[in-house]
């Protein structure tokens, strides 16, 4: 008779502990890594964005385009995948409620990262 009210003593209080750990695990303060990592790579997506633009116009005005082709290439691609990479961490930092039909589409574009 001791025995069973002690193990059911026992698996009680992990079920309290599990409980108030997943309460406090899933609950969102903003103040983990992640957050703070999303931030930082819409910064340095920003700042490649600007970058690789102003090297594309600044070969584009000055007609090197055409003799440094390797280069302009490789500017437009890093553009190319700057943009999607802004676009994507922008959404996920807006928290969006994924509800309906628009929801389905913003999560399979947006949070799987398809676009990157």
């Amino acid at each position: 008779m001791y025995e069973e009210s002690s193990s059911a003593a026992l698996t009680t209080a992990i079920d309290d502990v599990a409980s108030s750990t997943m309460a406090s695990s899933s609950s969102y303060d903003g103040l983990d890594g992640g957050f703070y990592f999303q931030y930082a790579v819409v910064v340095i997506g920003v700042v490649g964005t600007a970058a690789n633009a102003l090297v594309l116009y600044a070969m584009v005005a000055s007609k090197q385009h055409k003799k440094q082709l390797l280069i302009f290439n490789q500017n437009a691609f890093d553009l190319c995948s700057s943009l999607p990479i802004v676009i994507t961490y922008t959404v996920k930092l807006c928290r969006i409620r994924l509800i309906g039909t628009l929801g389905y589409w913003l999560c399979v574009i947006f949070e799987s990262q398809v676009i990157v």
